[in-house]
Order: C-alpha cells, then structure tokens, then sequence
C-alpha cells in the first residue's frame, strides 16, 4: 500500500542575481489550490513591483494529484515548466515554489531564462530541505488494564503514536498509525485479546 511521500521540511527563500536581473525564489507547504493560490497572492502584492511572478505547485498525493505551473509573461516554457521540473526532480508533493524576478535591463535569452529559474528554484529547494511523511489513520481501543503494557509493546513495534488514553477497568486509547501497518497492528490487538479489544476508526 502506497503510503509514503515527500515534501519540504519548511519554507525558505533563496536570490539569485544574473546580469542584473533578481530572481527570488520562495517556496511553502501547501496542501490545497487555495493554498497554493493564496500564497502567490501574497508574494504579488508584497513584490507588487517586481516584472514576473513564475511559480509551479503540486497538490494532492498518489492518484489525487493536482498540479499548474505558469511563465506570467516570460518567453513560453523559460520559468514555470523549468521550475515544476525541479519540484518533480526532488520527488516533492504538497508544495510551491514561486520565482519572482525584477528585470535588470539585460535579456538573458531562453537558455538563460531557462538556467536562472531552474537554479533558484534548485536552490531555495536546498534551503528548505525535504522530509518524508505518511499517510496515517487514527483509531480508538478499548482494552482489559492488564493487557495495556503488552498494547503498548505492539504500538512501539509498529510505529505507532499515542494520542489519548482513559484509564478506568478498562484503558481507552485512541492512536495515530502508518495506513501501511495499520491491518497488521489491529490484527495484532484482536489477537492478544483474544478477540475482546473494540477497535474503532475515528
């Protein structure tokens, strides 16, 4: 089960200077359009002076995969094509990058436009580092007491989190978990107790 995925670690900046010209490439999580969107937004009102806001994203995960680039005036295919190419390169989902460039008076041609927004893009990527991330479920137990240091055995072997717990005659625990490995620990709980455990999704 596909379950795995990478993204940026936090959001960075990086400028670049090429015969005059400022490239200032910046990049955050985001996990919708709006997201995306919204971020642009900021930068074009923040760089309001600035000749070209290029940018690309990828939202969504797996078979839900949403994704736009744009070249916002450059020659077609210099900024927003180079740039998604990086965010592909990286293997990266549920992030944007948006290059901003004020003109310096010199024309860099297409290879230098393509080269420019491709090493900014590279690195503000460097900046923000990459992180690896899963899809989770979270479930709810309710076990006997006596059973609650074997549960926590499974929740450690299986890499599981903790996030609440009711201790009464019966302990209640509610517990986040990798969606790969979460039939085999439920599985497992079913299994020390004997088929007693009440294990809800939540």
């Amino acid at each position: 089960m596909e379950d795995r995925y990478y993204t940026i670690d936090h959001p960075a900046q990086h400028e670049l200077k090429v015969k005059g010209s400022r490239f200032i490439g910046e990049c955050a999580l985001v996990t919708t359009t709006d997201d995306a969107l919204g971020f642009l937004e900021s930068i074009r009102k923040r760089e309001h002076a600035a000749t070209h806001h290029c940018y690309a994203y990828r939202v969504g995960l797996f078979d839900d995969i949403v994704f736009k680039y744009s070249d916002d005036g450059e020659p077609s295919g210099t900024a927003g094509r180079p740039i998604y190419d990086v965010i592909c390169g990286h293997e990266l989902e549920q992030c944007i990058i948006v290059v901003t460039r004020y003109f310096g008076g010199t024309k860099l041609g297409t290879g230098g436009l393509v080269r420019a927004y491709s090493e900014t893009a590279q690195g503000v990527l460097y900046q923000a580092g990459r992180k690896e991330q899963y899809l989770t479920e979270q479930y709810r137990v309710e076990i006997d007491f006596s059973l609650y240091d074997s549960f926590n055995r499974i929740m450690h072997s299986h890499h599981a989190r903790q996030l609440d717990a009711k201790y009464a005659e019966h302990v209640t625990i509610d517990y986040e978990i990798r969606l790969s490995k979460a039939e085999a620990m439920n599985a497992a709980i079913v299994q020390l107790s004997n088929g007693k455990a009440k294990i809800e999704k939540i």
